[in-house]
């Protein structure tokens, strides 16, 4: 059976390489759950050749001069721009993310993070520093790239975590070795061939496919001198611990639970507009959601009226449908993942639902939608009336899943809010922007917004605190975590300073 895209293979050496693993899978339309292409898995050998390969490219793309790598990354994020609807397309597919969606934020926000560490590394952003510290004798810092690095990426934002990750480290003049979720591959190979066309020299950035198994193997090998990973914290936990065995440089990018505070002065309108960004975008995959929605007790009602009336703009159907704007889940074991969580809080946890739960989109229902029967599809759920102990509120669920919980003073909810041993992100709504900075100051998050949600420009920084991850991704920091640092103190006196000092030998024996 022909399927709509060309099998994956690993790509290394500037070209795909043929498999010679007997182990493949095909990867779903998440809605439909039709094949879409054949994944052959990356074997270890294969895996040692496309290491072998960025270790050979690394001498001379690390000495290229930044100004020149620049140019070479910056024409790279001008080919992803004017191909965007047509990667846009592929990542809807493999996703199910709408088109809507892919077409405006995926590509663009990925193109934006790559030219951003182009300009950022043409312009001197590499550069050390110098301090004086007496008259003969200073330091000077240099920063040295790591060498071949590993990128494993996340199912949720393919190409943008695959930006994320590659941009600042060939910028940096490492060399990557990519693995991208074994559930969204498409985009990884198209990824390798736009750096080629724009230049970056074969074994620059290189891609192996497969699992778990595959990033393990990656992970842990000698030659790898970092780890930049996306994903759970129970793996990340496994591949940050595999990586401090061998003392490589580790970036790790987990899970949240966020707290999303609508304070007592907060505009409803803003405010349930807020929330329903934290919650209901990209169907709720999205680690840094606010899935706990803190409301004053005071405006619990006319919030939660409102919040109904506008769920209504919530539009499942067919991805490429410019009016939708909300898609299936990713995958069918973690559907199955969503929907345990919404049974597990009407029958256990008995909180309120008062929209969505188990049942799929009315859109299904028409005679026409049956080729989507089968995909993935799930309502946008609201409970409400929850507390802090219900599993439900305290477990990441990664899907369109709202609670609410209310509250009474300012001081609870800071303290209720932070009561999770995850801290990836938290926002606040309130015309009050002093108040603002007050609570914001005191959530044990890394990522906060005031009166807006999930914006994270290549400018911004962004990092979990606690469980929720290990280092920053963009922004200058970003940069730094591609690198290590060399300093040189040069002392111009002449002497070197020591306690050693000669011991004159006596020229007669002593009289007694």
């Amino acid at each position: 059976m022909s399927l709509p895209y060309s099998p994956r293979f690993a790509y290394y050496d500037g070209k795909p390489q043929s498999s010679t693993s007997t182990t493949s899978f095909q990867t779903l339309s998440p809605s439909t759950s039709s094949p879409l292409a054949n994944i052959h898995t990356t074997n270890p050998s294969a895996i040692d050749a496309a290491i072998a390969s960025a270790q050979k490219a690394f001498p001379a793309w690390s000495s290229t001069p930044p100004i020149e790598r620049a140019r070479v990354l910056q024409k790279a994020a001008s080919i992803l721009r004017s191909r965007n609807d047509e990667l846009a397309k592929i990542e809807t597919d493999d996703t199910g993310k709408p088109f809507s969606e892919t077409s405006t934020v995926d590509i663009v926000t990925g193109a934006d993070v790559l030219e951003y560490f182009a300009n950022l590394v043409g312009g001197g952003g590499l550069n050390g520093e110098t301090i004086q510290l007496r008259p003969n004798a200073w330091v000077y810092t240099t920063k040295a790239a790591l060498g071949v690095c590993a990128g494993i990426g996340a199912w949720n934002y393919p190409i943008q975590i695959a930006l994320w990750k590659s941009a600042p480290c060939l910028a940096a003049g490492n060399t990557m070795v990519y693995k991208p979720s074994e559930f969204t591959p498409l985009h990884s190979t198209i990824l390798a061939e736009i750096y080629l066309e724009a230049g970056v020299p074969p074994g620059v950035f290189n891609v192996i496919q497969g699992g778990g198994e595959v990033g393990a193997y990656l992970t842990s090998h000698p030659s790898i001198a970092k780890v930049s990973f996306t994903g759970q914290v129970s793996t990340g936990q496994k591949v940050a611990g595999s990586a401090a065995g061998g003392m490589k440089y580790v970036t790790m990018e987990l899970g949240g639970k966020s707290a999303c505070v609508i304070l007592p002065d907060a505009d409803i309108e803003q405010a349930v507009d807020g929330a329903m960004m934290a919650n209901f975008f990209s169907t709720g995959q999205v680690c840094t959601n606010g899935t706990r929605v803190f409301i004053p007790e005071a405006i619990k009602s006319a919030f939660e009226s409102r919040l109904l009336e506008k769920m209504s703009y919530i539009r499942a159907g067919d991805l490429m449908d410019p009016n939708t704007n909300f898609g299936p889940l990713v995958s069918k074991p973690h559907w199955e993942k969503v929907t345990t969580y919404i049974k597990h809080g009407i029958e256990i946890d008995k909180a309120n639902l008062i929209y969505g739960g188990l049942g799929k989109p009315s859109w299904l229902s028409a005679a026409s939608n049956k080729e989507f029967q089968n995909g993935n599809w799930i309502q946008p759920t609201i409970f409400t009336d929850c507390s802090d102990a219900m599993k439900i509120v305290q477990e990441e669920i990664f899907g369109p899943v709202m609670t609410i919980l209310t509250y009474k003073t300012v001081e609870e909810v800071i303290q209720r809010a932070n009561e999770t041993k995850l801290g990836l992100a938290a926002g606040v709504f309130t015309k009050d922007l002093n108040l603002a900075h007050h609570v914001i100051s005191r959530l044990d998050a890394g990522i906060t917004w005031i009166n807006t949600w999930g914006e994270s420009p290549a400018e911004m920084s962004v990092g979990g605190w606690k469980m929720s991850g290990l280092g920053v991704e963009n922004g200058k920091r970003g940069l730094e975590a591609w690198v290590r640092n060399k300093s040189t103190l040069v002392d111009m006196a002449g002497k070197v300073p020591t306690v050693f000092s000669k011991l004159e030998t006596p020229t007669a024996t002593p009289k007694l």
